[in-house]
């Protein structure tokens, strides 16, 4: 269950009602553009250039190659719908945001949610595609093109891997929790994360840090991670995931227990409210 958070932060919209047909029709254009992207990121493997963005943070040709396929799909189908991506120049998403109007969908896009690890050949990584209107998440795919699973959802028509339906833990104690979170790509001595990470790590049964935020929450969606946390992602980082945890039945907000908003970027996803509470008790307000 997501809180009030997947509505507009600005509380004089009210977001518009979308049909049950074309939620549909947008998560199949979200399967669709997340399994080309990924088809795109495995042809490049062991064939691209890197350079790096800013410290520790790295662009590949792939990430470009895929957003430019991811795009290419979502334009043939909905071409007067908006475009946010992380690669290629795209306005930052506060700005492109602030230009849409009442009701307009917006496509939120990582190309490569991962790059670190696809740099290294770790394999945890793949495309995240979503669509936002009025500042909710209508519908979401994560592709994980290693092991081939594409996880998707809808707004109000539930979470899914591979077409089969997903739900979240049971888990509801720290003590028999699996948990993940997601560090900036710079991480400094001094840095809440750190702490968190330090607070919380004796606490759970483990704590992980697999470099992907998206396939994060989609483990949280499936069940095989209980709880996720973030304090410095980006839109196109998280909105997909997001929809895939509150689909399956999980707990979504801000990473300091407010409401979450996807232009954002923070988030705490845990499976159950009791677990929720004992993570968000314990992160750096």
């Amino acid at each position: 269950m997501v809180l009030p958070p997947l509505s507009d932060p600005n509380p004089s919209t009210q977001p518009s009602e979308i049909a049950p047909a074309e939620v549909a029709m947008l998560v199949d254009t979200a399967k669709l553009a997340a399994r080309i992207g990924g088809a795109v990121l495995m042809h490049w493997r062991g064939k691209f250039t890197t350079r790096v963005k800013g410290p520790s943070d790295l662009v590949t040709d792939a990430d470009l190659a895929s957003q430019s396929a991811i795009r290419h799909v979502i334009q043939e189908s909905f071409p007067a719908h908006a475009f946010i991506g992380e690669e290629l120049g795209e306005k930052p998403p506060a700005e492109a945001a602030a230009g849409l109007a009442p009701g307009q969908v917006c496509w939120v896009v990582d190309p490569l949610d991962g790059t670190t690890n696809y740099v290294h050949g770790f394999p945890c990584f793949g495309p995240s595609v979503a669509a936002v209107r009025d500042g909710r998440v209508v519908a979401g795919a994560v592709f994980d093109p290693v092991a081939g699973e594409m996880f998707s959802a809808g707004l109000g028509a539930g979470a899914f891997l591979n077409e089969a339906p997903i739900a979240v833990s049971q888990a509801r104690t720290l003590e028999e929790s699996l948990a993940a979170v997601s560090l900036p790509a710079e991480v400094l001595e001094e840095s809440p994360d750190l702490k968190d990470f330090i607070r919380i790590a004796p606490q759970v049964r483990a704590l992980r840090r697999i470099g992907s935020a998206a396939l994060n929450l989609a483990y949280v969606a499936c069940g095989r991670l209980d709880a996720h946390w973030a304090r410095q992602t980006y839109p196109w980082d998280a909105a997909a995931g997001v929809l895939l945890v509150s689909e399956a039945g999980g707990v979504v907000t801000g990473a300091r227990g407010g409401p979450f908003h996807v232009w954002d970027g923070d988030y705490l996803a845990a499976a159950t409210e009791d677990l929720h509470q004992s993570v968000s008790g314990r992160l750096t307000p």
